[in-house]
């Protein structure tokens, strides 16, 4: 009787099981932990597939001598779970042999193998918490790299879609919150802040240069990848320009240029994209960290723009660019900001008139720094333009130009009095323009 009670009791080892391949804390995306390989230091991650087989099927006996250590693994996952968004893995997330140890023909199963057990994110909020497979991971996203750079084969469909997930699992987060929201003024005088440095970048730097090599690659197909990079993964990307560590936002800038040039497919999206950011930072938020990154990409893509301009592109410096003269911290952004103006202008000499009135129509009043820059940025716009489109602005022009010899501030009298000290080179005319 007593035995029938205890047959009809459940067995707590299937439980612990499930929790093992279903990852309460373990690895994720169809990979669980090899419970017999403590010790071993080659151990690979096996296949979900193989675990919940023999897990599902076993008997008491098959189970009786892994049935400890998983539960003693369940619950160390359970004390030390990392916030959410993260994944942690346990001791026994070991490093995949090298593609140095393996045959050719089996290269580009390692090669999979490698990017599933990258999707595991670690909590870098500790410093001292898994270092030794935040290194694993960190080794084997520089093989990554590497393999990447020097594949010879075209990448097949699996092979991207199976980087860019390990991409998105990495990159795609949620931000951490600025320590200046709401703190318009503060944002202007950005040396007297503390920059916010991503404490994952170790493992975050690798994942871009990965995705850099594989989109400059010349084995990635634009037209198979555009599957795998594309609207959706686009969007996500320009998300993480806002983020206020300048060595992400680096990266970013020259990834999506790069994206930019080779999926011709995404570029009208790319552009709009960026024109709603632009819309929802001058008439809502004015609060972005990435604007400088965008209007340097922006400028790049204005110098190849073809000739005539396309009435959309027109529409886009007056509703977007022009604008962006408005909110009070355009100093952090303004060298850009000036040098796609004045390329609008060298392309098509008839818009100087509208830039012209548009800086005056924004023209400060109080704020002689932010003045100081206007006038540097109309001497360029004067520099390209010709005789019938000043005429047409030379009026409301000469009103502005005479209020500022009235101005006390000592640094707007120099501009006409001392023009030599304001010779600015700007770094941006020598990037290598794409032609749209």
């Amino acid at each position: 009787m007593i035995k029938q009670i205890f047959g009809k009791i459940p067995r707590k080892p299937s439980k612990s099981s499930h929790n093992n391949s279903n990852g309460e804390g373990g690895i994720n995306d169809g990979f669980s932990l090899n419970s017999s390989s403590g010790t071993n230091s080659n151990t690979l991650l096996k296949p979900n597939s193989v675990s919940s087989k023999s897990s599902s099927s076993g008997s008491v006996g098959s189970r009786s001598g892994n049935e400890t250590s998983a539960q003693q693994f369940t619950n160390q996952t359970k004390k030390s779970a990392p916030p959410t968004g993260s994944v942690m893995a346990s001791a026994v997330y070991e490093a995949l042999p090298s593609f140095r140890d393996v045959p050719s023909s089996e290269k580009q199963n390692l090669f999979i193998r490698k990017l599933n057990m990258c999707c595991v994110v670690f909590d870098f909020n500790d410093p001292a918490k898994h270092l030794k497979e935040k290194d694993v991971k960190r080794q084997t996203l520089l093989e990554l790299v590497d393999y990447v750079s020097s594949v010879n084969s075209k990448f097949n469909e699996l092979a991207m879609q199976e980087m860019t997930k390990m991409v998105a699992t990495n990159l795609f987060r949620a931000l951490p919150s600025s320590n200046h929201d709401g703190k318009l003024a503060e944002i202007c005088e950005p040396e007297e802040e503390e920059p916010v440095m991503e404490p994952a970048w170790p493992h975050l730097q690798i994942v871009y240069e990965f995705l850099f090599r594989f989109v400059a690659s010349p084995e990635t197909d634009a037209k198979l990848a555009k599957r795998y990079i594309d609207h959706s993964f686009v969007l996500r990307l320009l998300d993480l320009f806002d983020s206020e560590d300048q060595r992400e936002r680096d990266y970013l800038k020259t990834i999506l240029h790069r994206i930019y040039g080779k999926f011709m497919v995404h570029r009208p999206f790319i552009r709009k994209a960026i024109n709603n950011i632009f819309y929802r930072f001058i008439f809502e938020t004015e609060k972005h960290s990435g604007i400088a990154e965008l209007l340097e990409i922006l400028g790049s893509i204005i110098n190849g723009f073809a000739l005539p301009l396309k009435e959309e592109h027109k529409l886009f410096l007056v509703r977007a660019l022009i604008p962006l003269h408005k909110p009070k911290c355009v100093a952090l952004y303004h060298q850009q900001l000036s040098y796609c103006i004045t390329q609008f202008v060298e392309k098509d000499v008839k818009l100087a008139d509208t830039v012209i009135k548009g800086l005056l129509k924004y023209w400060p009043i109080t704020n002689s720094t932010k003045e100081v820059m206007f006038l540097g940025e109309l001497e360029e716009v004067l520099e390209a333009t010709q005789a019938a489109e000043f005429q047409r602005c030379v009026i409301p022009l000469f009103r502005r130009i005479g209020r500022c010899l009235n101005s006390l501030h000592f640094q707007v009298l120099m501009k006409f009095t001392h023009p030599h000290l304001d010779n600015r080179v700007n770094p941006l005319k020598s990037e290598n323009k794409i032609t749209t």
